[in-house]
């Protein structure tokens, strides 16, 4: 492979020895399941690294080389600025050579900072900001004027934030009822408390009239007066009106730290409105008062890209020709890689993991950086075949610009377009770590690895497909760009709803189900626990674990839990050390007493099965069903729920592997194994493909099939045309994205799809199985 890199730098000019470092080189990697992996990554080439989940593509790209990138650029900083840096230690491997500086783009979200929109995560704000300080009319002054995120820009009433805060006041009190019937309905306000008795003996209402009753100066006494000092049964006290009393006792506190009956009280009470001052639009006056040809900067931040795009294409200014260009560049990017139907002002928190690291992407792809590793995580996540096209020309730019990128991708037309492959496995978990190939795309389609096998697969479409027990109405849907769409989704059968990516899928099955119609929502959002949770205690699995060591044992249960009695008195249970070092970031270090297993050495002398409870925790779902099954250790619960894990293609994942560790489609496989148990009902899955290897996809076909023939209802979003052959029933969304969106193009079979080929959809579904 070295010398194929090389051809293509032929020069007459002599070869320099700086130029012969055209390899990261790995050797002896160890990080987590990897076994002594050394491998060759030529520079300045895409180079895919594919696997089944769990093989170890993470634990090289991210774990070894990234993260030793990182600690090494931290270490040319000062003294001084390290210590306010995270400590980081040296990844576990012999040699690392040829590293340049690594910049992740992953799909982590991009943060839910009301202040953080499209905009202002790609630069894109800034460009236009100086464009309407030069040219518009009136000038509202310098480019920070234009800033929402600036007092002198921010419209003052909802400061920059675009909503304001409502009471919903009948969530505080029920005007039929008296103070002393019980009219208040905020928690820990009940009849009889002190809170009450100081409303009722304030001498400013009568506590046995109903509040509907009230003179206008009693209701304002009542829910607004400001702190007075009154006697109550003798006791002198400060009374105050109850919305200032509930903002200031309640609403001000951290929402996350609230009792969850308050959490729900402040959910209920509180409401986001468009703020009526700036119509939404976040800008103070002046700056929503400044045009160009008739365009507000809150105008052009409002369009869709494409539509922002056209506009700006036909601005001809030669004092800010180079402002113009950089501007359309940007967002001819965003085009390009299938996102423009997004807004500058669509808040960042809203967009799908896949599209905040399209997002990113954009970023980079305007950066003057050459010669750096850019590492990419699935970029092919949220993608249509339609636009992972697209996506592809971007990475070849961005490796074109002289940089090396490494992607970490399962999708055989991403893969196709690499120009070195690392092929990690052959199995995931401890039966993985290993590189099975490296070389080519075409060596790896003759390897006989378990990639190459199934490189080529295409699926035919299904014989038959099950006929349907009912249908799920959507009515009027008109949710984002939804334009008024009806749709009777099917149920007692698979059905697939695809389109390319900002067609309106999510809004048709997120935001538009109707209430009440038992729907279970798989998704992929991280799961609510901390870095304690794991899948044991996730999934119930712990509970009949427990059960079982204490009944072999004679001893009760708590023992075998880690948070709580059985827990190591040094680290809590944690197995780590957190030190928190104030400005600095915290460090975690192995806890010395336990060695990191979380319980008392005491707890690890009871055994099950010949193994104590830290080495039951330690185990791969897998050899846990295993040992669940039968003999000494027979648990049938645990058994069955162990079962359901490996069923969803998580039998690699160790039993008390912390959540915080998981990716989103390991999340949402976790979550899915805990609903399979569930009666009836029907369940949404959002993307369920998403870091599934091609031999996995299979496995979940199986299990769709068998969820479905249990008496559930399966309504796929996916993007996987192997997923969309094996359904029963198509919901195609489309034609295009945005405001070319949000209709339904194609309803129907697989077969009927790919016959009419009318669509994108079909184009690409007939293509798959050619």
């Amino acid at each position: 492979m070295s010398m194929a890199a090389r051809t293509d730098r032929t020069s007459s000019a002599p070869r320099r020895i700086a130029d012969s470092h055209d390899m990261i080189r790995v050797q002896g990697a160890r990080v987590n399941n990897l076994k002594d992996v050394s491998v060759q990554i030529p520079k300045r080439r895409l180079t895919v690294l594919t696997g089944v989940s769990g093989s170890g593509k993470s634990s090289l790209v991210f774990d070894t080389i990234a993260a030793e990138s990182q600690r090494l650029i931290n270490e040319t900083y000062s003294a001084f600025l390290q210590t306010f840096m995270p400590t980081l230690a040296r990844p576990e491997v012999d040699v690392l050579e040829g590293l340049t500086t690594a910049i992740i783009v992953d799909q982590e979200r991009l943060g839910a900072n009301v202040r953080s929109t499209v905009g202002t995560a790609t630069d894109a704000n800034a460009v236009l900001r100086i464009l309407f300080s030069r040219l518009g009319e009136p000038s509202a002054g310098p480019a920070f004027h234009y800033s929402f995120n600036q007092p002198a820009g921010a419209c003052p009433r909802c400061e920059g934030t675009g909503h304001v805060t409502d009471l919903d006041l009948t969530q505080f009190y029920d005007d039929s009822k008296s103070l002393n019937e019980g009219a208040i309905t905020v928690p820990g306000y009940k009849v009889g408390s002190w809170f009450v008795r100081i409303f009722a003996g304030s001498g400013f209402v009568d506590p046995d009239k109903p509040v509907r009753d009230y003179t206008e100066t009693e209701l304002h006494d009542f829910l607004h007066r400001e702190p007075t000092k009154v006697k109550v049964d003798g006791i002198n006290v400060t009374y105050e009106g109850l919305i200032p009393k509930v903002r200031r006792s309640v609403l001000a506190k951290d929402k996350d730290g609230l009792q969850p009956h308050v959490r729900a009280f402040v959910e209920r009470a509180v409401t986001f409105v468009i703020c009526p001052d700036c119509d939404g639009t976040r800008l103070g006056e002046a700056a929503r008062a400044s045009r160009i040809k008739g365009i507000s900067i809150a105008d052009a931040c409002a369009m869709e890209v494409r539509d922002l795009t056209a506009w700006v294409r036909g601005l001809d200014e030669p004092s800010v020709a180079p402002l113009l260009a950089t501007l359309r560049q940007t967002l001819d990017s965003f085009v390009e890689i299938g996102l423009g139907y997004l807004s500058l002002e669509r808040p960042a928190g809203t967009l799908s993991g896949g599209e905040a690291q399209r997002v990113k992407m954009v970023r980079h792809l305007g950066s003057s950086l050459t010669d750096v590793t850019y590492v990419f995580d699935e970029p092919s996540t949220g993608l249509h075949p339609h636009d992972i096209q697209r996506m592809n020309g971007l990475l070849l730019r961005l490796r074109d610009k002289g940089n090396t990128v490494l992607v970490v991708e399962h999708k055989p037309e991403v893969v196709a377009i690499a120009d070195h492959v690392i092929d990690l496995g052959p199995g995931a978990g401890t039966a993985g770590g290993s590189v099975c190939f490296e070389g080519t795309v075409e060596g790896l389609r003759t390897s006989g690895t378990l990639t190459g096998r199934h490189f080529g697969d295409r699926t035919s479409l299904k014989e038959s497909v099950r006929k349907p027990d009912g249908a799920l109405e959507i009515r009027g849907a008109r949710a984002n760009n939804l334009q008024g769409v009806d749709v009777d989704v099917p149920l007692g059968v698979l059905t697939v709803v695809t389109g390319v990516a900002g067609s309106g899928k999510s809004s048709l099955l997120h935001g538009s189900i109707p209430a009440g119609a038992g729907v279970v929502s798989v998704d992929q959002a991280p799961i609510r626990g901390s870095r304690r949770s794991n899948p044991a205690t996730y999934t119930g699995l712990l509970e009949p674990i427990r059960k079982a060591f204490a009944k072999a044992n004679g001893v009760k249960p708590a023992l075998f839990s880690a948070n709580s009695e059985g827990a190591c008195p040094t680290c809590n249970g944690a197995g780590v050390i957190y030190t928190d070092l104030a400005m600095m970031a915290g460090v975690a270090t192995t806890c010395e007493e336990c060695g990191g297993r979380r319980f008392q050495a005491a707890v690890l002398e009871y055994r099950l099965g010949g193994r104590d409870i830290s080495e039951v925790l330690a185990m791969p779902v897998k050899e846990a069903e295993e040992f669940f099954r039968a003999g000494e250790a027979r648990v049938p619960a645990a058994h069955a729920i162990l079962g359901r894990l490996a069923d969803v293609g998580l039998g690699y994942l160790t039993l008390g592997q912390p959540l915080t560790t998981l990716s989103g489609g390991e999340r949402q496989r976790l979550k899915l194994a805990t609903h399979m148990a569930d009666k009836g009902g029907i369940y949404v899955l959002d993307e369920p493909t998403t870091g599934l290897h091609l031999a996995d996809v299979e496995q979940l076909l199986g299990l769709l099939d068998r969820l479905v023939d249990s008496g559930k209802s399966v309504i796929v979003i996916e993007h996987h045309q192997a997923v969309m052959a094996h359904a029963d029933w198509i919901i195609d969304l489309g034609p295009g994205a945005g405001h070319d969106g949000g209709r339904i193009v194609f309803e129907g079979t697989p077969a009927d799809l790919v016959a009419a080929r009318s669509t994108l959809t079909g184009e690409h579904l007939a293509a798959f199985g050619a």
